[in-house]
């Protein structure tokens, strides 16, 4: 019997922002598309202070970019 994963990603919706010095709503920014997956930048949503990261594994959007040229 294969074994299912019991989730695919995380997804962060609040981290401790150290401006505001409490744990606040995030907003995720794309920074990179890479051959590899995307880079991403958590921000929090009440002064924008980076306060995190993420990288994931889904080069679609890669191939998508270089589809279109």
């Amino acid at each position: 019997m294969k074994k299912r994963p019991q989730f695919d990603q995380f997804e962060a919706t609040e981290l401790f922002c150290p401006h505001c010095r409490a744990a606040q709503p995030v907003r995720r920014h794309l920074l990179l598309v890479l051959p590899g997956g995307n880079k991403y930048e958590y921000r929090c949503s009440v002064c924008g202070t980076a306060v995190g990261g993420k990288d994931d594994n889904d080069a679609s959007e890669f191939t998508e970019i270089l589809r279109r040229t």
